[in-house]
């Protein structure tokens, strides 16, 4: 019961948290501390011709274990600022480097 009245206050004051974005890529570089380089590979259609193109974004994830090696495929999901660049966190390694 506590519980219900606990969520419904949070609510009601306009609290709730939204769907955060995750993104699955290939780590890049993990010579930072707690930090890894993600890329992130999309394909987006050109505005104007319609051709899919592959895009390709680097993104700085925190890394709390320092367990993903270069090679990795990894699952990120948005955080709040950690640093100047890092937003993102690392939620789990899908796939480990050969």
């Amino acid at each position: 019961m506590a519980e219900t009245e606990n969520n419904e206050t949070t609510a009601a004051a306009g609290a709730v948290r939204h769907a955060r974005k995750v993104r699955e890529g290939v780590v890049l570089s993990n010579k930072m501390e707690k930090t890894a380089v993600i890329a992130v590979v999309e394909r987006v259609r050109h505005p104007k011709y319609g051709k899919f193109m592959l895009r390709t974004k680097k993104l700085y994830a925190h890394d709390e274990a320092n367990d993903v090696n270069i090679g990795d495929r990894v699952r990120v999901m948005e955080t709040r600022p950690l640093s100047k660049n890092k937003r993102w966190r690392v939620v789990e390694v899908l796939e480990r480097a050969k």
